[in-house]
C-alpha cells in the first residue's frame, strides 16, 4: 500500500507458545498504529530463548520501518528480553541508573527489598532511549528502529501511547464494509478482478459464523486503504458483484 510504513510485532513468551496466557497485544497494537498510517506486516511469537530472539529481531529490523516486541522485561528469570536486544545490536545490556534509582525509590516507599532480581528491571541496550511515562514505574525504550515494551496488556498499552510521538506517520489507513449475503467461493473469481484492479486497496474476506454478533450476513468483505475516493469505488464494485449474482450485499 503505498505512503504507509510497515511495522512487525515480536510477542515474546514461553507462556503464550503453550496458550497458558491469551495474547491481548497484538490487535491494540495494529489497530493503533495504522491509525497513523504504520501498517502491521508481519508478527511472530517466539519463546523465551536468548538466540530466537536475535534472530527473529534482527531479521524483522531490516525488512521494516519499525519492529514491536512485547515480554520478557520483568524480574524472572525467564525474562531475557534486555538481554537478547543488546546481543542483537552486538551492545552490553547495562544499568540505566535513573531508571534504577525510580524503582529503587518506589519499592522503598512500599517496603518492599529491591532485590537483584528487580534490578534486572533496570537494564537495557547500551545506547537505548528510556520511554518513561507518569504511569509507570518501568520505562519502555527504543534502540535504533525497535521498541521494547512489557507484555502485561494495560502497562504495553501506556507504554505504546508514550511511544508514539516517536514514530513517523504515514498517511491515515481507512477501513469500509461490504456485507454480504454471499460464500467466498462464488465471488472469489470476481473478488480477484476487483482486488487486481486496485493494487493500492486491501481487500479482506471473513465469512462469519451461524451465530455472529457481528453481522446478519455470511461474510464481510474489509476494504483498506488511504484514498478514500478508491475506497468508495472498490466498495461499489464489490456490491455491484453481488448484486449482479443475486446476492444481497450492503455497504456499512
Amino acid at each position: 500500500m503505498k505512503n504507509t510504513l510497515s511495522a512487525a510485532v515480536i510477542l515474546i513468551g514461553n507462556e503464550l507458545l503453550s496458550g497458558s496466557i491469551e495474547d491481548k497485544n497484538l490487535a491494540h497494537i495494529a489497530k493503533t498504529l495504522e491509525i497513523r498510517g504504520i501498517r502491521v506486516r508481519e508478527t511472530r511469537i517466539i519463546p523465551d530463548i536468548e538466540s530466537d530472539i536475535v534472530d527473529a529481531v534482527n531479521t524483522l529490523r531490516a525488512k521494516h520501518d519499525y519492529v514491536f516486541t512485547t515480554g520478557g522485561i520483568g524480574p524472572t528469570h525467564d525474562d531475557i528480553t534486555s538481554d537478547s536486544i543488546a546481543a542483537a545490536f552486538g551492545v552490553p545490556n547495562i544499568i540505566v541508573q535513573d531508571v534504577f534509582d525510580a524503582i529503587g525509590a518506589y519499592l522503598d516507599s512500599k517496603g518492599i527489598e529491591f532485590t537483584r532480581a528487580a534490578q534486572r528491571m533496570a537494564h537495557a541496550p547500551q545506547g537505548a532511549e528510556m520511554i518513561s511515562t507518569d504511569n509507570a514505574i518501568v520505562p519502555g525504550y527504543r534502540i535504533e528502529n525497535v521498541f521494547v515494551m512489557a507484555g502485561v496488556p494495560r502497562i504495553m498499552r501506556i507504554m505504546l501511547d508514550a511511544m508514539i510521538s516517536r514514530l513517523e506517520t504515514g498517511l491515515s489507513i481507512q477501513n469500509t464494509y461490504v456485507h454480504a449475503n454471499v460464500g467466498e467461493g462464488e465471488i472469489a473469481a470476481a473478488l480477484e478482478s476487483i482486488q487486481n484492479q486496485h493494487p493500492d486497496v486491501d481487500i479482506g474476506s471473513y465469512p462469519q459464523d451461524q451465530d455472529s454478533t457481528i453481522s446478519d450476513y455470511r461474510v464481510i468483505f474489509v476494504v483498506k486503504g488511504t484514498e478514500l475516493s478508491e475506497l468508495e469505488l472498490t466498495c461499489q464494485q464489490i456490491l455491484k458483484a453481488c448484486h449482479d449474482g443475486g446476492y444481497d450485499a450492503i455497504k456499512i
